[in-house]
């Protein structure tokens, strides 16, 4: 029997503790993670381009201001990343982000057959400047970890800042975030300001998480997450709704497992939900019901996505013959503008576009670029769950420390993935939804590594 080797002492062989870092002022907090700056977009104070030719390049003030404000953030990473003596990065970790590496050069190599080679140009480097912010974050947190909860609340604060900029717009200037649309009435999207279909529901998703697991005063987090829900209701689109509904299911689901007390509590709450959606049936009547809940939309309305799926159709038809897709942006808008300039989608998109972020990055570069921007989103979602939820070895001081905070990344990125089911910003560098899909990811992996990284045992030969 093989003893212990003379030279190891044995406090070396206690298991590793993982600790909550402090938590930083804000203002300290975005100086020192930029990263997290590129969640305000930044905002756009314009109306929607219309009449403008947007596969060809096109310029103003706002465009400037919205470059250089994720050039300097890029140039920052790059000077850190050149500073660091190393660059490491747990394989599980680089197995992701190689996809949007891949992903990138895909769309670097449609530049060649757009329509539009500048916009498709200018485009390819501002993805690859936001990979660069992701990479230096990830490499930065894996020798100082930061405290990942707080980069939870911190995303909530610019959500909470942006909305309440959007309800200011709304009474200055109501035309930027806000249009009238038929069957509908008013309806406020938010505009080139804050996309309404994501940050309310970031505030009521992660509002919900922090009254659940009472990570913070539950009267607060109650009084947000009801924020965040009038913020998604008065947006009055279906898809967001649906959503959000759907995340917050899987939320509750997940709480429910946690104990018995959790689960007999959702269960009495899904008994009086039921109990109270029968008599709101009752008093006003399903047929009312399901004409506000589709806002008056008639039967075709609703097949056809208010007419996206008659553009995704010949969106697909096209890609078959043309495996490679369209080009970068520019395909897709020239394709838009040419053959689909009088739809409901037009009038519902104005620049052109696929209101659907797996559709884009189709047409944008082809199968192969769908393939990685599926698998890219798949297997952060499932990494994620998986670390939050395994029995890990490792000595916690608190569930805090990368448990929560991973899954509530997981969770807003699992929006993410819905919501792009029907609006394409997701996949489109310099709107705040691009941004914000790649922190929770930035988040997922750099928490997740931290774990990886304070699982491993002190000496490797101890692991043979």
């Amino acid at each position: 029997m093989k003893q212990s080797a003379p030279w190891i002492d044995s406090s070396e062989l206690e298991l590793p503790v993982v600790r909550a870092s402090k938590r930083l002022p804000i203002l300290r907090f975005f100086l020192r993670y930029p990263i997290f700056l590129l969640a305000f977009g930044p905002p756009e104070f314009k109306r929607p381009i219309v009449g403008v030719d947007t596969s060809q390049a096109h310029y103003d003030i706002w465009n400037i201001i919205q470059v250089g404000w994720l050039s300097l953030i890029a140039l920052r990473a790059i000077l850190r990343l050149h500073a660091a003596r190393s660059i490491r990065i747990p394989k599980q970790i680089r197995s992701i982000l190689i996809l949007p590496l891949l992903l990138g050069f895909l769309f670097a190599l449609s530049v060649t057959y757009s329509p539009g080679r500048v916009i498709s140009s200018e485009y390819c480097f501002l993805f690859f400047l936001n990979l660069i912010c992701v990479v230096e974050f990830l490499v930065d947190v894996y020798r100082n970890p930061p405290n990942w909860m707080q980069c939870i609340f911190q995303l909530r604060l610019v959500a909470l800042v942006l909305m309440a900029l959007v309800l200011l717009t709304a009474l200055i200037a109501p035309n930027l975030v806000m249009g009238i649309v038929e069957g509908v009435g008013i309806r406020l999207g938010g505009g080139n300001v804050a996309s309404m279909g994501l940050y309310p529901e970031m505030i009521a998703i992660i509002s919900a998480y922090t009254f659940l697991y009472s990570l913070e005063s539950r009267a607060r987090a109650a009084f947000l997450f009801l924020v965040g829900l009038a913020g998604t209701l008065i947006t009055q689109t279906r898809g967001i709704e649906i959503s959000l509904f759907i995340v917050l299911t899987v939320l509750a689901a997940g709480w429910a497992k946690t104990s018995r007390r959790s689960s007999n509590t959702l269960i009495a709450g899904l008994m009086a939900f039921v109990l109270f959606a029968g008599a709101v049936t009752v008093a006003v009547g399903p047929a009312r019901i399901w004409y506000i809940f589709n806002r008056g939309q008639d039967i075709e309305g609703i097949e056809t996505a208010s007419g996206r799926t008659g553009v995704w159709k010949d969106q697909i038809a096209y890609c078959l013959a043309h495996p490679q897709g369209m080009g970068y942006i520019a395909g897709v808008r020239t394709f838009h503008r040419r053959d689909f300039s009088g739809n409901l989608h037009a009038a519902l998109t104005n620049i052109g576009g696929t209101d659907n972020s797996f559709m884009e990055v189709l047409v944008d570069a082809g199968w192969l670029a769908l393939a990685l921007y599926l698998l890219m989103m798949v297997r952060t979602i499932a990494l994620g769950w998986r670390i939050a939820n395994r029995n890990s070895s490792v000595i916690v001081a608190s569930d805090t420390v990368f448990r929560h905070p991973i899954r509530c990344a997981t969770l807003l990125l699992f929006y993410c993935l819905a919501q792009g089911t029907e609006n394409s910003s997701y996949a489109i560098p310099m709107f705040g939804a691009f941004y914000c899909q790649y922190i929770f990811i930035a988040i997922i992996l750099g928490a997740s590594a931290t774990v990886l990284i304070a699982s491993r045992p002190r000496h490797p030969s101890l692991a043979r």
